[in-house]
């Protein structure tokens, strides 16, 4: 099979903005480098769920599906990006929070439920419990005659991005731009593992780089494997298989732990708002931002060699990081 053959509800018609990061550049003696915007889709603050959600979405309505389950903390994008994907596609959402339900939660969550979203709080369940939850809650749907689809197969999610890897292929060549490296945040998975396939199809024209902001490297390095080889179980057997010659994971930059704060990630906020008008945040881009500054500093990324940054999004979630800043003030004077 080829992407093409899987089915997609379209919530991108156009290629995410690829632009040049000139003051970065010329500060680090870096002519080449570049971010591709995937915080600035047309929907919902964008983010890269929406990439996963297309397929998500498209395998849903293939099923005949009438209302998408998802899971999350309250800030995530994931659930927020749901709601939205719901409203456009004329279906129900229900999103199970593993948090207690109160103020802070709710104003966290707020834009999920302003898309239209039904918001259920089940407490501070890990993310195995989380997922027994909403298996029952679907087994329930069933039950009363509905037709619910989950949200998270992480192989259909995957596909976003190996999509998006022919698309920044396309636009580095189109450009001039011959991009060598191109760096993503490590997490959960699907994101990473997508791009990394597509890089493989596309015959490995780009050196991929992972800054961890949530795993060890052999947890994290074994679930972007098995996510890898799940893809490629769905695209048959003549699916290239896995080669980890050209992903560089970087360890350094997750601090003190998954959604905590590093002075390196703070850093790199302020010096992407100060010199690009670029919004990053703490968990995920601030601390890949923070990854792409060091290497490039450091001549790990030559000057010759083009490199680009994929922001993943997750915008709104800084307006609930007030209290993680260490140099920038809330008020004036303090």
């Amino acid at each position: 099979m080829t992407i093409a053959d899987f089915p997609r509800y379209t919530f991108l018609h156009e290629p995410t903005l690829l632009q040049p990061l000139r003051r970065t550049g010329k500060a680090l003696g870096h002519p080449s480098l570049y971010v591709k915007r995937d915080d600035l889709m047309p929907i919902a603050v964008g983010g890269n769920k929406l990439r996963s959600l297309e397929f998500w979405v498209g395998a849903a309505m293939q099923e005949k599906a009438d209302v998408l389950l998802v899971a999350g903390a309250p800030v995530s994008n994931q659930c927020r990006l749901t709601a939205a994907a719901a409203s456009i596609a004329g279906l129900d959402c229900h999103i199970y929070h593993n948090a207690e339900d109160g103020l802070e939660a709710r104003r966290a969550s707020y834009l999920s439920r302003l898309f239209g979203a039904s918001l259920h709080f089940l407490g501070p369940l890990d993310e195995h419990q989380r997922g027994i939850e909403v298996e029952n809650a679907a087994a329930e749907f069933r039950r009363a005659g509905r037709r619910p689809y989950i949200i998270g197969n992480a192989a259909i999610g995957g596909l976003g991005y190996v999509r998006a890897a022919e698309e920044l292929l396309v636009q580095s060549r189109a450009s001039g731009a011959d991009i060598r490296h191109v760096f993503l945040p490590g997490s959960m998975g699907p994101t990473e593992a997508g791009f990394i396939f597509g890089n493989a199809l596309l015959g490995h024209p780009f050196q991929v780089h992972l800054a961890s902001v949530e795993y060890g490297q052999a947890e994290f390095s074994a679930r972007v494997q098995r996510i890898y080889e799940a893809i490629a179980e769905l695209a048959g057997p003549d699916a290239p298989e896995f080669n980890d010659a050209v992903i560089h994971y970087h360890m350094d930059f997750l601090g003190d732990g998954y959604a905590r704060p590093s002075p390196e990630s703070e850093a790199a906020i302020i010096a992407f708002a100060r010199t690009e008008g670029i919004l990053l945040e703490h968990t995920y881009t601030g601390k890949t931002f923070a990854c792409f500054l060091d290497l490039v500093r450091r001549r790990v990324i030559p000057a010759d060699e083009p490199a680009c940054i994929i922001h993943t999004g997750g915008v709104p979630s800084l307006f609930t990081q007030f209290g993680l800043f260490r140099e920038v003030p809330l008020m004036p004077g303090s």
